[in-house]
């Protein structure tokens, strides 16, 4: 059983409330410039925060965990004022800024960032050969574990730079498209690279090694050819050369179903890390051993995960689906994880076709707990429900069954896709597209997959005397009618039920009357 949400604490509310003093303003870009201590152990540097006032004020909120301290923050010469309090960081300036200008603000922070959450946060450690390998993994933890930021889902910058200064014997790879390296004349080297497009916080990451490089090229016709970057240890150059091919097929399959990928002028980057892998963006975190499936040789237990390397499609679809379209609050993350869970299913269908997409999705059912919705509390920094994963996918190919028409829905998903890239969104605004596009009533179904916690149950009542059937909807969410499909495989009837009883015909025994329950994530009870 699904341990039940945490507490909310102080410190969620200031983090995921978007408060007056994160309303106030309209982030425009970062400039994070930072040096790297290895042996030491610690970080130190500034964020040159640019952003434009969406109403009249003299505070700002930011971010910046407790563990790293506050050097100064500055407007051109002015040292400004600020309190902490419990990880956010409140900007006091001596002079009301006006709506509609921009200003730049230098925040200078140091100190020893905490290693903590399920992949780190930021950690120093060794790679196998004994030399730093340091790494950046923070989507729970928040960005402000390590760097100073607006520290929340709602507000991206429009683009950022990283400059990153390490050991003269060490890489730094981080987001975006590499401009240049600068030897600094004190045993460091400067990497700079430049992000074109809106970034997560989180997906900022920084991967120091000793890294080894090669690339690919992958031809395009309208958009012109995307770089493929690829940064492992020297160790496992050979290994990654091999496996990393699948980068190729994942690219042409989700550029198929959703059109270019989204940060060509950045390019896109596999990267190794010892943990298991992270989507941020433009630099893939690559952790799965060179080997395909995930967890095992066979994680979803179809005889379909040992064909790929699961964290190479699963994490670099999260280009399109968690960095491209992103969720506004974190309470929302299915938009993410439900998604690009689905979009693996998109990659098995493109490359063995529609039967093993659905044994694949199949596969996965047994791993839905249905304990607690998906849809987390809102403006609290609330952790979602895993079933965000894996029912989410189950109910987006539900909905494709709903819709019926497999030429409309490859639309509906590629206009879906290109009508939020590069914006921050809600669950609403997910069901008002497919409202609008189908000219269907979802909201129901929606409901009930993402506001409740249990699936609906088709009931079915037979009756033998009158080689009939009665059949209706169990479910939690008013109005619930959904379409299924009954009956037997390959010759389906297509029924409608609601919340009343409805019977039909059919020369079909209780035993031999099927429901289609791998295209309709639904339970059945018979009786």
């Amino acid at each position: 059983m699904e341990a039940p949400p945490p507490a909310v604490t102080r410190a969620d509310v200031l983090r995921g409330a978007y408060g007056p003093y994160r309303a106030n303003n309209d982030l425009l870009s970062y400039h994070l410039d930072i040096r790297v201590d290895p042996v030491k152990e610690t970080i130190g540097g500034k964020n040159t925060i640019r952003f434009r006032m969406l109403a009249d004020g003299d505070r700002i909120q930011l971010d910046l965990h407790e563990a790293l301290k506050i050097d100064k923050i500055v407007l051109g010469s002015t040292e400004l004022k600020y309190t902490r309090d419990s990880g956010a960081v409140f900007v006091d300036f001596p002079d009301t800024l006006k709506q509609g200008q921009i200003y730049s603000i230098d925040f200078y922070y140091s100190g020893h960032p905490v290693t903590l959450g399920r992949f780190g946060g930021f950690t120093f450690s060794k790679d196998p050969d004994g030399k730093p390998w340091i790494f950046t993994s923070c989507e729970d933890e928040g960005a402000s574990i390590w760097w100073p930021n607006k520290d929340q889902w709602r507000d991206e910058v429009e683009s950022m730079e990283i400059s990153v200064a390490v050991p003269n014997d060490l890489v730094d790879v981080s987001n975006g498209r590499f401009v240049s390296k600068t030897d600094l004349g004190d045993g460091y080297t400067r990497w700079d690279w430049m992000v074109h497009y809106p970034i997560n916080n989180y997906d900022v990451a920084l991967n120091i090694g000793n890294y080894q490089h090669f690339s690919d090229t992958l031809k395009g016709d309208k958009t012109g050819d995307l770089t493929m970057d690829y940064y492992v240890l020297p160790g496992d150059l050979e290994k990654a050369k091999k496996q990393f091919t699948q980068a190729r097929g994942m690219m042409e399959a989700f550029q198929h179903y959703f059109g270019p990928y989204p940060f060509a002028a950045d390019g896109y980057k596999l990267v190794q890390v010892p943990y298991a892998g992270m989507e941020h963006q433009s630099a893939v975190a690559y952790g799965n051993h060179f080997q395909n499936s995930y967890l095992g040789p066979d994680w979803t237990g179809v005889g379909i995960s040992p064909r790929f390397d699961f964290i190479i499609i699963h994490e670099s679809g999260h280009e399109w689906f968690g960095n491209s379209v992103s969720a506004a609050d974190r309470s929302d993350m299915w938009i993410h994880e439900g998604w690009t869970t689905y979009l693996e299913t998109l990659y098995v269908e493109y490359m063995y076709g529609h039967d093993d997409a659905i044994k694949y999705l199949t596969g996965v059912r047994k791993k839905v707990q249905n304990q607690r919705p998906i849809l987390a509390e809102r403006g609290v920094n609330a952790d979602p429900t895993e079933d965000q994963y894996f029912k989410g996918a189950l109910m987006i190919n539900t909905l494709r069954s709903v819709i019926d028409d497999d030429s409309k829905w490859w639309s509906l998903i590629y206009d879906f896709y290109q009508q939020f890239k590069y914006r921050n969104i809600m669950t609403e605004d997910v069901v008002a597209f497919f409202n609008r596009e189908t000219g269907l009533e979802l909201t129901p179904i929606f409901n009930q997959y993402l506001r409740h916690a249990d699936i609906p149950t088709l009931q079915l009542f037979f009756d033998p005397a009158t080689r009939s059937v009665s059949y209706k909807w169990r479910a939690d969410e008013p109005g619930f009618a959904m379409p299924v499909l009954v009956g037997e495989k390959g010759h389906w009837q297509r029924i409608t039920p609601t919340e009343q009883w409805q019977t039909m015909k059919t020369s079909l025994t209780k035993e031999q009357f099927e429901v289609a329950t791998d295209l309709f994530y639904v339970d059945v009870a018979k009786y």
